[in-house]
């Protein structure tokens, strides 16, 4: 089974066991979230005819992702301007998904 979950802005497919990276989210590394109603957009179940959807997650870690460049240039103009940026992410691994 497997649901979608919104976590940090985005969406992102939950199944058992799965390993998934989203926006920084508050909890220490090894505790355990509980995406309920407002943050479960989709399953399988609750689209059949189910009532309510928990999907639990574990905290793995939290880092930053790669660095990205961000280099802005006008030709012909002497203008160039070089930035960099690592985005704040935290690592889940999904437990379990509970239906009802």
């Amino acid at each position: 089974m497997f649901a979608v979950i919104k976590a940090g802005g985005k969406q992102y497919i939950a199944k058992e066991g799965c390993v998934i990276f989203t926006e920084r989210l508050e909890g220490e590394v090894g505790s355990i979230i509980d995406f309920a109603n407002d943050d479960v957009i989709f399953s399988f179940k609750s689209a059949v005819g189910g009532n309510s959807v928990v999907v639990k997650a574990e905290i793995l870690e939290h880092k930053r992702r790669d660095k990205i460049i961000v280099f802005k240039k006008k030709r012909r103009k002497d203008y160039r301007r070089k930035q960099g940026h690592r985005q704040n992410i935290s690592v889940l691994r999904i437990k379990e998904i509970i239906f009802g």
